[in-house]
């Protein structure tokens, strides 16, 4: 028994891993020459295009729900509308061009066609609908606004990198950078699929939740609270529709898990307001409900035998020689981030890494606005460039930092808002 839950997961693995190698590099590519300032410059306004242009742009972008809060506040604080940061942060998690190759290769192109045409028609009916709550743009900030991010280096001055520096970027972006963000919440869905795949009986949904509408509110009840990386959330639907679920039902949840959590909801309440979280919550619930019943129509009229076949193929049959290779690949690159993401722990813990904190010249900042790896590696580099910083720690968990050396609070906290976070001296 327990080689068939081994079973379940090394296949779960080996059926993913080819497709998310070729996603993250996309998303590489993405990060390093699209910038982030240039999207953000047709944001602007209370308009109908704003809103449009903010779902648009969120597609393809790789950002989960915790990494798109930072981008979705900057917009808000550069005078973009409510209802441009509103489609923003709904179009935005729920697919991105990692995803969209990984559900392709899982799922097929029905699916993966679908998942980014639905994500854009949910965004900006949700945007839409909050500028008629409200009409009020940000206020403008000149500063923040003229404000250059190089997402190579992440300087703030204009500048340029040559074009093999970039491509470096891209891999160490996309294999380290990010995947550092993703690898855990990654390995753990592969895993819960293999539970399920190993627990949860072939006829589980007809026997008990064979009702439509109860199985795609029974997804939006698990989906809201918890966590789901958009990519991760992939092995778990497909577990799900091995064992009855329907497509539409399965939809629901890839697209209601990545899209909230308890911490997402808790932040657009505090900046937003509590009207803007129950439109978002509202439009995202029954949108993903209403394109659950289309996406099964489409199935109804295609057929479904496309998809299943594609389900077995993968997880009870034989795999090719290059998804092997590619798997081996990316194992070692897994490998890796766990490395990066236990060794500070572990530094820590016998004592071998970090500032001194018993040295006069230690001091313990706290950073508002750090949500993932990537951020906590930006303040960590941006305060080691500060003159007379000897030492670096920035922990994410607790928002904070312990920063050894010379500088003083205020060339400190100039280094952490150029790298676009806001800081304040402990207590």
């Amino acid at each position: 028994m327990l080689t068939t839950f081994f079973t379940q997961i090394v296949d779960t693995f080996i059926a993913m891993a080819p497709y998310l190698l070729i996603g993250l590099f996309f998303s590489g590519i993405l990060h390093v020459f699209i910038n982030k300032d240039l999207i953000i410059k047709h944001l602007g306004g209370n308009t109908v295009s704003s809103v449009i242009k903010a779902a648009v742009f969120g597609i393809p972008l790789p950002l989960c729900s915790c990494g798109v809060l930072p981008v979705a506040m900057s917009l808000r604080k550069r005078n973009a509308s409510n209802g441009a940061t509103v489609s923003f942060l709904i179009s935005t998690p729920q697919t991105g061009i990692d995803s969209i190759v990984a559900t392709w290769g899982l799922l097929g192109p029905v699916f993966a066609i679908f998942r980014p045409i639905a994500a854009l028609v949910m965004g900006i009916t949700g945007g839409l609908i909050t500028n008629l709550f409200s009409v009020k743009a940000q206020t403008n900030d000149k500063e923040k606004n003229n404000r250059f991010e190089c997402s190579v280096c992440y300087e703030v001055e204009p500048h340029s990198h040559p074009f093999f520096e970039k491509i470096v970027r891209v891999f160490t972006y996309a294999y380290r950078d990010f995947f550092d963000d993703i690898s855990a919440h990654l390995a753990l869905g592969v895993v819960i699929s293999g539970a399920i795949g190993f627990l949860i009986p072939p006829d589980f949904f007809q026997k008990y939740v064979n009702n439509e509408f109860a199985s795609m509110l029974l997804m939006v009840l698990l989906g809201i609270p918890m966590y789901t990386c958009v990519t991760a959330s992939i092995p778990v639907a497909v577990a799900l529709m091995l064992k009855g679920l329907s497509p539409g039902a399965a939809f629901v949840f890839l697209t209601v898990g990545p899209a909230t959590n308890f911490a997402f909801i808790t932040v657009i309440a505090q900046v937003m307001g509590k009207k803007i979280l129950t439109v978002y919550l509202g439009t995202l619930a029954l949108l993903s409900i209403a394109a659950g019943y289309a996406l099964n129509a489409i199935f109804a009229i295609t057929g479904k035998q496309s998809l299943t076949l594609l389900l077995t193929q993968h997880f009870c049959g034989h795999t090719a020689l290059w998804e092997n290779i590619l798997s081996g690949v990316f194992l070692i690159v897994l490998i890796l981030s766990f490395y990066r993401l236990v060794r500070p722990y572990v530094l820590k813990l016998i004592g071998k890494s970090g500032p001194d904190t018993h040295r006069k010249d230690c001091c313990s900042i706290e950073i508002e606005g750090m949500t993932c790896n990537n951020c906590a590696r930006t303040v960590t580099e941006s305060l080691k460039k500060v003159e007379g910083v000897s030492a670096v720690d920035v922990d994410l968990d607790k928002k904070s930092a312990l920063v050894q050396g010379s500088a003083d609070f205020v060339a400190l906290k100039k280094a952490v808002e150029a790298a676009g976070f806001s800081l304040r001296e402990k207590k």
